[in-house]
Parts: C-alpha cells; structure tokens; sequence
C-alpha cells in the first residue's frame, strides 16, 4: 500500500489522498484548492495521475475543499463509483451544482465588466457537470463494512463535524489506515462527538487547529452581545457563513436568543439558496445531530428564507436593523460578496465571521484588519466593525483532537499531519510527540510514501 498526498498539505483546502493497492487506485477525498491564488491555480492543473486510471473515489464529507474537484474529475475522465454516506451525497446534490454555478456566474460577471486577466474567462467546471458528477455516488450507511474489487474493507463511521461527516477506516487485509476528515468537537451544540475509529496502523489526522484552543466562553452570550451592539447603532449584522454546518448553528443560536428574549425581535435573513436546500436536510438528518425533530424544525423557522437574486438584491436597500446570513463563509464568492460591497463601509453594521478563514480569502484579510478588500475588481473599504466568533468551530482545537487520539487502545504505526496552514500542523505535530510520544510525519505536496 502506498499514498500520495495530493492536497490539503501546507494548507486546510484541496483534500485529496491518492491509496495505491495492489494495482488499484483510491481516492479519499477530491477536493477543491481555495484562497490563495498559488493554491487556486492548482485546480486547473493537471493531477499527477490521469482520471481515468482511478478506480474509486471515497468522500469524508460534503464541504468543497473535500468534493468540489469531483465534478472535474469525471468530466476529466473518471468513470469509478464515488462513496458517501447518505447525507453527504445530499448535500453533494446541493453544494457541486451551485459550486458550477457559482463559477459560471464569477466567468460572466467578469467578461461583462472585463476585468479577467485573460481574453475569456471560463469556469473550472458547470453547474451541469456538478449534476453529473451526481450519478456516480454509492451512498453507504455508517458501520456498513464494504468490500472494493475484493480487495479492500472500508467502514464509514461518525466524525461529529457536520451532517454525514466520517471518519474513514480502511484495510487491505495486512495494512489499515484511518482517515478523519474534518474532526468533530467532543461537546458541539449540535453534531453528537467522533467516535472511536478502532485499531489502525496509519492515521491521516487533520490541523485545522492544531495550534490553537477554543475559547471557552459562552457563544450565546456573545452572539447576544455583538447583536444588541449592532442594533443600538442602528445597524446590520452581516454573517458570512459555510451553507452546511453554520449556518445551521447560527440559526439554532438566534432562535435559542429570541426565545430568551436576550435579543430584539429583529429580521433574520438566510440568503443563500444552498443554506436553504441543507437546512431542510437538517431536519430530515436529525438523527444524526443532537437536535430532536421538533428543535430542527424550529431552527428552520427561525428565519426567512430567500431564494431569488431579485429579493437578494432587495435586503441591500433596507435600512432597519436585521440580520444576514450568506453564504460564502470565507466571504470568496456567492451573494455575501454584494452585501459586503453595499455594508463593509458603514461604521454602524457588523461583519461577524463563524468559521476558520484560510489564508488568502477576503475573510482572513478582514479578520486581520484589512482597512479595503477587492471585490469584482474594486477596493471595497472596511469600515464596519469585524468581529470572530472562534468558539463555533466544527474542528476539534488541539486539545480536543488529543483527547480523541488518547482513546486509541495502541498508537499507530505512524500519524500524518495534514489539513493545516503550517504553524497550525507543525504544532500539531509537536503535541502528539510530546505528549503522546507518537511517531508523527508532516508530509508535502505530492509526496508518495509506502505503508508497511
């Protein structure tokens, strides 16, 4: 057995682990490279490998830096089943159309204002091809055992990080490896924790934030404080938000506020299609999380939904406080970019920021107090103040991933350390070391290493 990382090295974006096993080739994760522009190139490279020669795609879970390459991958010429548990290829049927769309509409917008550095700009795929990409899914329950080319066992079992999330284990019948995704948080206000993945030889473990700790205070009580501040000023609070996950929690949080009433009865807006589409998976999946039916159903009800470019458009115009919910959560596209060009330059409004911004996106320069972000090919001053809520992270922090590790009945043989901006991985790293005494590898772009 030998891997090749082809993503998520030195960066949190473009998952993708290439298992080579007895002549067949896996694939865990295929995802889409975000952020800087260095990495965003990289989508439009060719892999080291040609799609044709994979024989199967395995998923961890939905989120694009995990799937969004998937529908270039088929269109590139991959023909092998893709394997999911059975909410993430539905939120797969909302995230890899809108992905396509997002980037026909990005090419469109600028070839109309003639901006793109090229004569044409195009997408890196269509929203049709992320339909397509839909037909080659296999979805499998959690702790189904598998059998590849009667070959390979793999299980999916639960990660805690959002809706169909998993870890992977997976054996030849000598090695197994193990895979965890995105690590969930052992006391999550919705998803239920990871759960033990038994015993491995190898673990390819996440860094999200290997170098940091949660912060331990009340996320409630300082969502209410951020959301009376932006109200006395008569202004707005603009959220930008990952569709799948946040926002989600975000909605369940500003219920929970307004039923204690800790906040005026304010407009709540979700203003993205796709946050809409996996907020009523939310409630169809509701076994898989903490919140019974009934608490779901409410979480839904606790905004307005809105679904055309037309009403979009419209809460750009309103002047009474409210609330905005948009997706993207990095603020690197879809419609939370026009609410920033018409809200960043209000001292009065809030730019609040829920989730782990990579290096290179609008969101990380805003949250390390960039005085203007480019939008559309215009500097877009930031007078609004901008605010991070660290505590709402899906991913396990250090200490929390440490403790998941110490379930392990015997180390693994070696950890590698990925999905993780450098200082967050190498941190990692070094508390494994020194406090688990482990053998831990922090492996680089490309690099091919045997598994014994």
């Amino acid at each position: 057995m030998h891997i090749t990382f082809l993503g998520a090295t030195g960066t949190v974006t473009g998952s993708k682990y290439l298992l080579t096993i007895k002549g067949k080739k896996i694939l865990i994760d295929c995802g889409l490279f975000q952020g800087f522009k260095q990495l965003r190139l990289r989508n439009w490279a060719p892999l080291p490998i040609e799609a044709h020669e994979i024989d199967a795609v395995i998923l961890t879970h939905a989120h694009l830096d995990h799937s969004g390459y998937l529908p270039l991958l088929i269109k590139n010429g991959f023909r092998g089943p893709v394997y999911s548990t059975f909410a993430t290829r539905d939120l797969c049927a909302i995230l890899l159309p809108d992905s396509g769309y997002l980037q026909e509409e990005a090419a469109r917008y600028a070839n109309r204002k003639g901006f793109s550095k090229h004569k044409t700009a195009l997408p890196l795929y269509t929203s049709e091809d992320g339909k397509n990409a839909l037909s080659r899914f296999v979805p499998v329950d959690f702790n189904e055992e598998i059998r590849l080319f009667d070959l390979i066992n793999f299980v999916f079992l639960q990660a805690g990080h959002l809706l169909g999330s998993a870890l992977i284990r997976l054996s030849d019948g000598k090695t197994n490896i193990g895979f965890t995704g995105d690590l969930g948080r052992p006391n999550d206000p919705i998803m239920r924790p990871p759960v033990d993945i038994g015993k491995i030889d190898y673990l390819v473990c996440e860094s999200t934030y290997g170098n940091r700790l949660h912060e331990k205070a009340d996320p409630l009580d300082m969502l209410a404080a951020m959301i009376n501040k932006t109200v006395d000023r008569g202004g707005t609070l603009l959220i930008p938000s990952f569709a799948v996950g946040r926002a989600q929690t975000m909605l369940h949080f500003i219920h929970q506020l307004k039923q204690k009433s800790a906040i005026p009865d304010i407009p709540v807006y979700l203003n993205s299609p796709m946050a809409v589409n996996a907020t009523e998976l939310f409630v169809q999946y509701h076994e898989e999380h903490r919140l019974t039916e009934r608490q779901s159903k409410e979480t839904c009800s606790a905004a307005t939904f809105v679904r055309g470019a037309d009403e979009s458009r419209d809460l750009n115009t309103k002047k009474e406080p409210m609330i905005i919910i948009s997706a993207s959560g990095m603020a690197t596209g879809g419609r939370v970019i026009h609410h920033l060009k018409t809200f960043a330059p209000d001292p009065r409004n809030t730019i609040l920021f829920v989730g782990f911004q990579a290096g290179g996106t609008r969101g990380e320069a805003m949250v390390n107090g960039a005085q203007s972000i480019k939008i559309h090919g215009s500097y877009v001053p930031v007078n609004a103040e901008v605010k991070v809520l660290h505590n709402l992270s899906a991913h396990a922090d250090y200490n929390e991933i440490i403790g998941w590790l110490k379930k392990f009945k015997s180390p693994p043989k070696k950890t590698f350390i990925t999905h993780g901006e450098p200082p967050a991985a190498n941190a990692l790293r070094l508390h494994i070391e020194e406090e688990l005494k482990w053998p831990v590898y922090v492996p680089d772009y490309k690099e091919e290493l045997p598994l014994i």
